[in-house]
């Protein structure tokens, strides 16, 4: 069925057929029909299946439909980090170029002054994280009065506990007669049941295997000891198949530390995690889609913000605890049915995890080895130093002046004189005098 038959309007079907898109996917195929019917939605697709699109689209045609009669903003997006955020206004706008609709994003890590501006001229739709948008909430900045449509997009991650409070505080200041639609890659069954507190029978989409990740995606596991995980990795990039690599971590200081690694064996690479300030992280993307940076490292914050064509490989340095996790890192590849691999560096810890996830996934994960590398090289050895000794490269540790350890006397001798101790070995110095307070 083409995307003519979905009743979207004229401008938003110019739109699509400028971006190069003749077929609608099954998500949207499924999922658009039952918005612009006016249905809440949840909507579960694997990564990279164009779920972007199946709410943007009939959102912008009811919007335009109703656009004379209706002032103010009507359509509110959340997502769970300033990447997405970034990503649905592309998308927005490549899709809305010929409406006469205007949008805002707002999250943190900017200024919030163009944010509040925007908000007062009442935009007719904005993306936002839960994070800022509560605290332009709370400065009384917004007025959602006018609410229409409500999408919470990576759902299962918006339903987490860490955000489920924010989420009621933002949904309990909406209009009661909204439609709310929730999509996500994965979504758990026990999470799908806190949706029906916000939605009203929801029409439940759900396009191939809940959490299953993209038949395009080719999927690797080397087992690995952890000191060689960094020495595999520049092992594996000396291959010039590995052109657009995406790299994950779990902490910030370990990014940091492959990327440095990395920059000193002379291949380029951007970071992206919370710690870098948004025009940095907006730099470091940038970078990699225009192929400045041949490799990116993150963290998960990153999994479900980075729409960059083209990505090659996607390398789990540090397995992922839970499955999720692993289907949205591995979805950054393998989009809109091109075809990527996905890597993931194993150590004796991560075992018990990667059965999990195959339990998740309901198959096994092929184990490779690279060749020409050698798995049984030893561990660099540990410094070796007597105790009290300074480690190499660090000062040594001043010592507090104590009683003995003055360059002034070694304090072996002391004579006391009323309440007072006096150091003889260094007979001409002057008494110091006391300033404190005699009661």
């Amino acid at each position: 069925m083409p995307f003519h038959a979905l009743q979207l309007s004229p401008q938003v079907l110019k739109a699509i057929h400028e971006a190069g898109y003749t077929q609608p996917t099954p998500i949207q195929l499924a999922a658009i029909p039952e918005v612009m019917a006016g249905h809440d939605v949840i909507g579960i697709a694997q990564t990279g299946t164009g779920k972007t699109a199946a709410f943007v689209l009939p959102i912008l045609t009811k919007l335009m439909a109703s656009n004379a009669q209706r002032h103010g903003t009507r359509a509110l997006i959340v997502a769970p980090t300033r990447e997405l955020v970034v990503q649905i206004e592309e998308n927005v706008r490549a899709y809305a170029k010929h409406l006469s609709l205007r949008m805002a994003t707002i999250y943190g890590g900017v200024s919030e002054r163009p944010q509040i501006a925007a908000l007062r001229a009442e935009v007719d739709l904005v993306v936002a994280t839960p994070g800022r948008l509560i605290d332009l909430m709370q400065q009384r900045q917004t007025n959602f009065s006018g609410i229409e449509f409500l999408v919470l997009d990576e759902a299962d991650r918006m339903l987490d506990m860490g955000f489920l409070p924010q989420i009621r505080q933002i949904v309990k200041a909406l209009p009661r007669e909204r439609q709310t639609l929730m999509f996500s890659a994965s979504l758990s069954r026990e999470i799908e049941k806190l949706t029906h507190e916000f939605q009203r029978s929801p029409k439940l989409i759900e396009i191939g295997r809940r959490a299953n990740p993209a038949d395009t995606v080719t999927q690797f596991v080397y087992e690995v000891s952890p000191h060689l995980k960094s020495g595999l990795l520049i092992h594996l990039l000396a291959d010039a198949r590995f052109d657009t690599v995406l790299v994950f971590t779990r902490t910030k200081r370990g990014a940091d530390r492959i990327a440095r690694r990395l920059e000193s064996g002379g291949i380029k690479t951007g970071t992206i995690h919370s710690n870098r300030s948004q025009n940095q992280r907006l730099r470091a993307l940038k970078d990699f889609k225009s192929g400045a940076v041949r490799v990116l490292v993150a963290t998960d914050i990153a999994a479900r913000g980075i729409d960059v064509d083209g990505i090659s490989h996607v390398v789990n340095y540090d397995f992922p605890m839970h499955p999720e996790d692993y289907v949205h890192r591995i979805g950054r590849t393998g989009r809109a049915h091109a075809v990527g691999d996905a890597v993931s560096f194993v150590t004796p810890e991560d075992q018990g995890h990667l059965r999990s996830l195959e339990r998740f996934i309901g198959r096994g994960i092929v184990r490779k080895k690279a060749d020409g590398f050698d798995y049984h090289a030893p561990a660099p050895p540990r410094e070796e130093r007597r105790r009290g000794e300074p480690r190499a490269g660090r000062p040594a540790k001043i010592e507090p002046r104590l009683l003995g350890n003055s360059p002034r006397g070694n304090g072996d001798a002391f004579r006391r004189n009323g309440n007072q101790f006096r150091n003889v070995s260094v007979p001409n110095r002057p008494r110091r005098r006391s300033y404190r307070r005699h009661r």
